[in-house]
């Protein structure tokens, strides 16, 4: 393995950040991870697994090693009556993989498609759009404890999944690094097409025989109309998360804010859009510099040229304070700050 010095991360995060590693390395293997984590120059650094680089914002230089995850490979493990249990490694591109599933007939994905980033992230933020998550469609994965340096497997209930987050966001945060992911995926599809646009776009595609196929379309389709493509304006995708709040601040705000976009939960609390909370407060497509709001959708933040990781982050604490002070509710942020 070639171990590189102040190596510079720009290309390898979509913001497009300019910040470099103190030491830098790609793997390709479990094997090949496991004998760089044995190394004593090591053991004492702090390390960053660096996949697509899709939901990060580095603030500053990272003075550690970052490591590139170039794990690939998917592969059929077994199949039951009703389900395809597929494992993908970790360094694959996840649009990707959604592809390959819908190649293949694999249904469960397909309203995930065209998220940036890799397969060993999904896990991690339980990632989700137009009513599917992750956990919706977990088996388990394997990950390698960094202290002890072996490989483990985690179920459903080990990974404690919650609204874009998991046990390796909260205890088990920088203590394991996810090698792999199987997924449970039907046979025969359940169509999830209520949420969001997405009938309306098939409407507009002149759909007559719904399939997993159609979906992935129209999913991308209205994702290209909202959201900026990394490779032309830097961002991350959606920089903040959806809030959560009980019934009765519900009623106060929606008295108050008629057009207030909201969701009812399972549990009876009512899910926010925080993108209209962020436009409510005249951020949409506001610059700051070289930071700013996005045009079209108000929970992107985009780099558009220079910005500096802390201008940004500067930026999304001023929405925060905004949102905060008109509405009451406080936002968090989606997106990893290092």
């Amino acid at each position: 393995m070639e171990i590189r010095e102040n190596y510079s991360l720009k290309k390898l995060n979509t913001f497009g950040i300019d910040a470099s590693a103190e030491y830098y390395t790609e793997v390709f293997s479990v094997a090949d991870l496991q004998e760089l984590l044995s190394e004593k120059k090591f053991e004492s650094i702090p390390n960053l697994i660096l996949g697509g680089g899709s939901n990060i914002l580095f603030t500053k230089n990272f003075a550690g090693l970052v490591i590139k995850n170039n794990l690939n490979g998917i592969s059929l493990i077994k199949e039951d009556a009703n389900y395809f249990y597929v494992k993908a490694q970790s360094g694959e591109v996840w649009h990707n993989f959604v592809m390959y599933c819908i190649a293949n007939n694999y249904a469960g994905v397909e309203n995930l498609s065209l998220i940036p980033g890799n397969v060993g992230a999904s896990p991690m933020q339980n990632i989700g759009a137009y009513g599917v998550e992750i956990k919706d469609v977990f088996y388990e994965l394997e990950a390698l404890n960094i202290k002890k340096n072996t490989v483990e497997t985690f179920n459903y209930s080990n990974c404690k999944f919650g609204y874009r987050e998991s046990v390796f966001k909260s205890e088990l945060k920088n203590k394991y690094i996810i090698l792999s992911v199987s997924f449970k995926l039907y046979k025969t599809p359940i169509f999830n097409t209520s949420y969001g646009a997405i009938e309306k776009e098939l409407e507009a595609m002149k759909v007559s025989d719904i399939s997993i196929a159609a979906i992935s379309k129209a999913v991308c389709n209205i994702r290209n109309s909202k959201l900026p493509n990394p490779t032309e304006i830097g961002n991350a995708g959606s920089f903040f998360k959806n809030p959560e709040i009980e019934k009765g601040q519900y009623i106060l705000l929606k008295e108050k804010y008629p057009a207030l976009v909201a969701y009812l939960l399972e549990n009876k609390n009512y899910k926010l859009a925080a993108g209209w909370l962020i436009e409510q407060c005249g951020w949409k497509g506001k610059k700051v510099g070289d930071a700013g709001v996005h045009k079209n959708q108000a929970l992107v933040l985009v780099n558009y040229g220079k910005a500096k990781g802390d201008e940004i982050y500067a930026l999304s604490q001023q929405i925060l304070d905004s949102v905060k002070e008109k509405f009451g509710i406080a936002l968090e942020r989606e997106v990893n700050i290092i």
